[in-house]
């Protein structure tokens, strides 16, 4: 990752921007250390994508035992 100092940054974000946008991340420093970094957008996710992880999820979690209607209603859960 290459770094630049915070005033070279604000004269050449446009620049730095377009480069991130390639794919370079690029460090900014302020007094020496690193303060931010300038990385490419992530994609927006496919839809596939979202619901592969909602299916995962919902793996993830126990099914309850059969739970009536009614039990629900009376625990006031309806």
């Amino acid at each position: 990752m290459r770094t630049v100092g915070l005033f070279e940054a604000k004269q050449k974000l446009s620049e730095l921007v377009d480069r991130a946008s390639e794919g370079e991340q690029i460090g900014i420093t302020r007094r020496g250390k690193l303060a931010a970094v300038i990385a490419p957008a992530r994609a927006e996710a496919d839809v596939r994508e979202v619901f592969e992880k909602i299916e995962a999820i919902r793996k993830r979690i126990r099914p309850r035992k059969s739970v009536s209607m009614k039990s629900l209603i009376q625990e006031g859960r309806m």
